[in-house]
């Protein structure tokens, strides 16, 4: 195991984590809306996913046999339908009340959980960066180093995790979002709706068969 191979999958999952999407959007809302530890509730729960992704990311580049298509065809279908309706409750989202947030997530690791395991794009996302991280030390891959791989992808995930957690709960970033919330909180709507056309232009023809192979 080389040093140049396990730092590059520690900034793999780093990158991973902090490079922005529908999850960010969604932390967004939750700890600048409800605090870091609602935020760290979700990035727990959205732990599981980055964990699944990458996982199976490292198996690919191995060489292992990958997942086919209709699994992610099936997991995009069942993402965009989640999207869009979080996107149409953030639209319709009305005030609770004074000094309460406009859109609350009951709960947030649920929420995370679901995020992480269901994102159609977090395999190829994961591939694409691993990929890019750890295809120079290629040669030292091997079945035997895929458990200190993601142990240390795990740290990078940890360590990302932390850095956005307190990045949302700050209190600069929470009397900004307050002050113009339900601004944020539509166009995020709008945003997660697109995510969730997206998902469903990509997945629909692949379960269809009108996909060309």
């Amino acid at each position: 195991m080389t040093q140049p191979l396990l730092v590059g999958a520690f900034l793999a999952a780093l990158f991973y984590v902090l490079i922005p999407g529908p999850a960010f959007l969604q932390l967004l809302g939750i700890g600048a809306g409800q605090g870091r530890k609602a935020g760290a509730f979700f990035m727990m729960g959205h732990l599981v996913g980055d964990i699944l992704w990458s996982a199976l990311a490292l198996v690919a580049i191995v060489g292992a046999r990958t997942i086919g298509t209709f699994v992610f065809d099936l997991l995009g279908l069942l993402c965009g339908f989640y999207l869009a309706w979080i996107g149409w409750s953030a639209v319709t989202a009305k005030p609770k009340g004074d000094g309460q947030a406009l859109v609350t997530v009951k709960r947030p690791f649920r929420r995370g959980l679901i995020f992480g395991v269901t994102n159609p794009k977090g395999y190829p996302v994961a591939l694409a960066t691993f990929t890019a991280l750890v295809a120079g030390s290629a040669g030292a891959l091997d079945f035997e180093a895929l458990p200190l791989l993601l142990s240390v992808s795990f740290l990078g995930f940890v360590t990302a995790d932390l850095i956005l957690v307190a990045i949302i709960g700050a209190g600069a970033v929470r009397r900004f979002y307050r002050a113009h919330e339900r601004l944020i909180v539509r166009c995020s709507g709008v945003l997660f709706m697109g995510f969730a056309a997206q998902a469903l232009w990509h997945a629909t023809p692949g379960l269809l068969g009108w996909r060309k192979a």
